[in-house]
Parts: structure tokens; sequence; C-alpha cells
């Protein structure tokens, strides 16, 4: 019987507790995303980071292998067989993160499950509406933990919101608007970078480009602050720059339950915008504001007070959850890398408790699971097909 992961006794309202021993984490795809991530998960002091399927390429699987500092009997070119003989080891991986490019997600993942192993994969889910709801399945039917990458709900201020907008202090909420704007497509020859064409070829990106990537950053994080699921959009797809086969751009009219109405914009050609993620979401009784740029703030105006801004930090209105992802005192900054870090340990948390049986409060970890990543599938589905109707309203398919 193998030792407990988790102490015995855990205080589901404090401070994540320590393992007993770094969780054992596995890499599929090495491209610029793996290395943050990799460096994130090293920073929760939950993780090892022990093999990978970095290329297809046998040759340089081993040699990125060593640049990444593994066993050499632990740098695979293929993802089936990194699976079959992870799952085989008494030292496997705990988890994986598959980093790849868009295509490659599903088959990935769906090798990953049947080996037994849990998944943190990046977004979007999948290309595909049909694979998403496959990999929702067989996530449930295996019982085990399979999260999505939509990092930014795991900054320290957007718990925060959450918090703010379920305890009712906005009142009833009566809208909501997100945008992403960056700028880094912005110069006309940006595509023929090789770390963009892929981004840009419908057989690896899917349908969209800008949608699938930033936009349903901004769908996810507007309705996990809210509370709300998006229910209906119309959305008009645009190329502002160079010619290119998918858009670089989108605007979105969307409505979520309870008919409240929003907007969503995206776009990679927004010069001086850098991580331009924002979110506001106004009620009957106040109104929320947080911008990426600007993370450690979160603006909170209750109607005909003294307008508050709360900073990241221990006490002064932050409040013991949110204390939990906090590194740093007051002052000393804090960023993407630490958002990172905290949906990593949260994983671990999760993975941890599957593996000791632990059946945790509901509650008590917020990562987005498995079918927050179906339904970003689901509203991209959506948004392309409104587009394609020349921005009709279109209602987003439920899981």
């Amino acid at each position: 019987m193998t030792d407990k992961l988790l102490p015995p006794k855990i205080n589901f309202d404090g401070p994540f507790p320590r393992l007993s021993r770094r969780l054992r984490l596995g890499v599929v795809g090495g491209g610029r995303i793996s290395q943050t991530q990799a460096m994130a998960a090293r920073l929760s002091d939950r993780w090892e980071v022990v093999a990978g399927a970095l290329s297809s390429d046998p040759a340089r699987a081993a040699e990125r292998g060593r640049e990444w500092y593994f066993d050499t009997d632990r740098s695979y070119a293929s993802f089936d067989d990194m699976a079959q003989r992870e799952a085989a080891r008494p030292d496997g991986v705990d988890a994986v993160m598959i980093t790849t490019p868009n295509h490659m997600h599903f088959p990935a993942a769906k090798a990953f499950l049947a080996a037994g192993i849990d998944v943190l994969c990046d977004k979007p889910l999948t290309n595909e509406v049909a694979e998403a709801n496959a990999l929702v399945t067989l996530a449930k039917d295996s019982g085990l933990v399979f999260g999505v990458c939509y990092t930014m709900s795991c900054y320290p201020m957007i718990r925060q919101a959450q918090q703010i907008v379920a305890s009712g202090a906005l009142g009833r909420i009566n809208q909501i608007h997100v945008e992403f704007m960056q700028d880094w497509m912005t110069p006309d020859d940006v595509g023929d970078a090789p770390h963009v064409k892929w981004r840009l070829d419908p057989k690896i990106s899917g349908p969209t480009s800008c949608v699938g990537d930033i936009g349903t950053h901004a769908a996810h994080l507007a309705q996990f602050v809210s509370g709300l699921p998006m229910t209906d959009l119309r959305a008009e797809f645009h190329v502002c720059g160079a010619p290119k086969p998918l858009e670089d751009t989108a605007f979105m009219m969307t409505r979520y339950a309870d008919e409240v109405p929003g907007t969503l914009m995206a776009t990679r050609l927004a010069p001086g915008n850098r991580g331009g993620l924002r979110l506001r979401i106004f009620g009957s009784e106040g109104g929320l504001e947080w911008d990426m740029e600007e993370a450690e703030k979160l603006k909170l105006n209750i109607f005909g007070q003294p307008d508050q801004v709360l900073t990241r930090g221990h006490g002064h209105g932050v409040s013991p959850e949110t204390e939990r992802f906090v590194r740093t005192g007051r002052g000393f900054p804090e960023g993407l890398i630490e958002a990172w870090a905290n949906l990593y340990t949260e994983f671990a948390m999760a993975v941890a408790a599957r593996r000791d049986g632990l059946q945790a409060p509901a509650d008590w970890l917020g990562y987005p699971r498995v079918e927050d990543g179906a339904a970003g599938v689901r509203f991209v589905q959506a948004a392309v097909t409104s587009n394609a109707a020349g921005g009709a309203w279109v209602q987003i398919e439920r899981g």
C-alpha cells in the first residue's frame, strides 16, 4: 500500500497542505509554453518534471530530453509510447501536461487517460465539439483528474472577484464586458515566424485562431467570475492586418443566464496592448473591474460609496481563500508565472486527493476542469457558426 500524499487532517479553509513528496510530472509538447508551465510547476514546489515526449523525431526527442535533464529512458518520441511505459513504471509520472498544438490535444489526452494518468491540457481543449465531449466522458468514466489551462482564473485577485460576486455585493448582475487585446501580430510579416504559422493553419489551429486562443480565455474568465454561463452570442470575425487564412480579431455581443447582456472583444492587432485582458461586471448595487496588466489590483465600486482598490497580499480585505495563493507580501509584485503556479498547486491537490481516496469539499479547489474546456470549445463553435451566418445570434450548445 502506498503512503498517503496528503496529511491525515486537513483544514480545508486554511492554506494548501504540503505533500509527503513532490509529484512526478510528464510533458507532451516541447514548445515555449511547455517551458513556462514547467517553470510554474516547479515554483509550486509540488512537482518534479521527470519525463517527456518533446518531439516526434527520436534524435530530436533525445536531444531535448537532455536539455530538460531527463533520464535517457524517459525521453520519448511518441506520446502513446510515453503513456504506456510511464504507466508501467513504479516511479512513473503522476500526471502529464499537454502543450502541443491544438490538433494533438485530443489524441494525447485520450492516450494518457487510457493509461490511468491524470491530465492537465492546454486550451482550447480540442478543435471539435465531439472530441471535447468525448474527453469529458472519458475523464468521468475513469475517475481521473483532468484540468484545463484557463490560467487567468488563477490570479489571486480574480479569485477575490469571484467571491465578491458570489457574496451578492454587486447586487443583481446586469451586464458583463470582457476583452483580450494584444499587439504581437501587428507586423505584416509576423505570419512567417515558425511559432505563428501553425496558429494560422486551420488543419492545426482548428476553425479559428484568435477566438480559439485568447477569446476562450476571455469567455471563461467572464463566466468564472460572474458565475453565469454564457448562453448566446453573435460574432463577427475580422482580419485587420495582413491577409491571413484565419481571423486576427473578433467582436461579439454576448448573453448570459437570466438574459444578462455583455460584450466580448479579442484581437492581436492593438498596438500598446500586451496582456490586455480586462473584465468589467456591473450590478444593481455596484461593479468591479480587473485588468491583467495591473493584475494585483481589483477595483470595487459600490454605488454611493467611496471607490475601493483591493490589492493582492495578506489581509486588507483579501479573503483567506485568496491568501492561499499569495507568495510575497503586498508591494512585491507577482504575475503570470505565479498564476500558473497556482493552477499547478490546485492540480496537485486534486491529484493527491484522488490518489489518497479523499473526498474533498466541492468548493475547495477552483482550477478549471475538463467541463470548462468543453464549454470553451462549444463557445468557439457558436462563434464560428454566427460569423458564417453574418453575425446572427447563435445559441451555445449545452454540455
